[in-house]
């Protein structure tokens, strides 16, 4: 047989969200944090005619999404590096980092691909309890070694939708060695509603090794197309854009992350609907008797311990799928009212 890395027969693989059908054929699938909400008219009018060019390799360098980015962050072009998908771009930061001996410092539980990604590029995780639902920012500067390279902050976090704020995050970026890359991992910042959580763009511009994660995946309705990006300074941004598979963001996912930007007005109405409806499940689960922490995701985190699994499965009878933590907890999607209105039902009957 051929001889593959030893990690392998360690390491579990990535499980994304899955869907259930009720015996009635009802099916939710909130296992996954995605926009309930499809592109927009105008973003799948540019697709379609994106359609016809696809016979061609896509621009490697998404020198006009690179534009659109950097206009709409009055950022310059050269801090930017992209990839297929926000998690696609921690993989290359992983790699920018990432030899034998390094450390890479997270929360835990946060993203779960953290540590699938650092075990594939060599370093060693280290990971540092929530506090309760939040991150541990005192612990985590604690944790911080001369081995350390890289520090990874999930704000929103996933899957417990709690947010840091301004004065805790802007001290624990003062305690951070310069030699420290730190990433703000923002895939939900649009769905913030608390002025007290810092836009990590503005943190960014005058700390040199910060950097910040974004994705068209989540509000921008592009899961589908994986596209998401970096904002860092030049020699971060040029680092990243070296472990880039040549074109990995393809031509469609490129113009449509273009249209989006053109059409983000219109689509942060729709982000406005899902955040209506995030306060509406999350009011009523507290009526039900939940305890559900702020949230400023786009979905909510129940804590069930031992009971998490039985919980997943009636919901699963319901028809409604929910992204299960064994022993932790479950994390619930927002989507549509008949989705989520399914979901509490589903919720308040296995409480009774």
């Amino acid at each position: 047989m051929p001889r593959f890395r030893q990690i392998l027969d360690t390491m579990p693989a990535y499980k994304p969200g899955k869907a259930v059908v009720a015996p009635d054929g009802r099916s939710y699938k909130l296992s996954s944090n995605e926009s309930p909400y499809g592109p927009l008219p105008s973003v799948v009018e540019a697709i379609a005619e994106g359609a016809r060019e696809v016979n061609r390799y896509p621009d490697p360098g998404a020198v006009r999404l690179t534009e659109a980015i950097a206009a709409r962050y009055a950022v310059p072009p050269e801090h930017i590096a992209l990839g297929a998908g926000s998690v696609t771009v921690a993989q290359q930061l992983f790699e920018t980092v990432g030899e034998p001996g390094v450390e890479v410092v997270y929360a835990w539980r946060s993203f779960e691909a953290y540590p699938l990604l650092a075990d594939l590029s060599g370093v060693t995780s280290v990971q540092v309890p929530l506090a309760g639902e939040d991150h541990d920012l005192d612990a985590m500067a604690a944790a911080i070694t001369d081995r350390t390279r890289m520090v990874l902050v999930c704000n929103p976090n996933n899957p417990t939708g709690t947010a840091i704020r301004r004065g805790a995050l802007e001290a624990f970026l003062d305690r951070v060695p310069e030699r420290v890359l730190v990433v703000l991992d923002e895939a939900y910042r649009e769905y913030i509603r608390d002025e007290d959580v810092p836009d990590g763009i503005t943190l960014y511009r005058d700390r040199p090794n910060v950097c910040v994660l974004r994705t068209f995946s989540k509000a921008y309705g592009l899961a589908g197309l994986r596209v998401g990006y970096l904002i860092a300074h030049e020699p971060v941004a040029t680092a990243v854009r070296k472990t880039i598979i040549p074109f990995a963001v393809n031509h469609l996912a490129q113009v449509a992350a273009v249209a989006s930007l053109a059409a983000e007005d219109e689509l942060l109405e729709r982000v406005e609907r899902v955040v209506k409806e995030r306060t509406r499940v999350r009011e009523a689960l507290i009526a039900q008797g939940w305890t559900v922490p702020p949230t400023e995701a786009n979905f909510v985190w129940l804590r069930l311990g031992e009971r998490t699994l039985d919980f997943a499965a009636a919901c699963a009878v319901e028809g409604v799928a929910v992204r299960p933590f064994a022993g932790e907890g479950a994390r619930v999607s927002i989507g549509d009212p008949e989705a989520n209105d399914a979901f509490l039902a589903a919720a308040g009957a296995f409480r009774e």
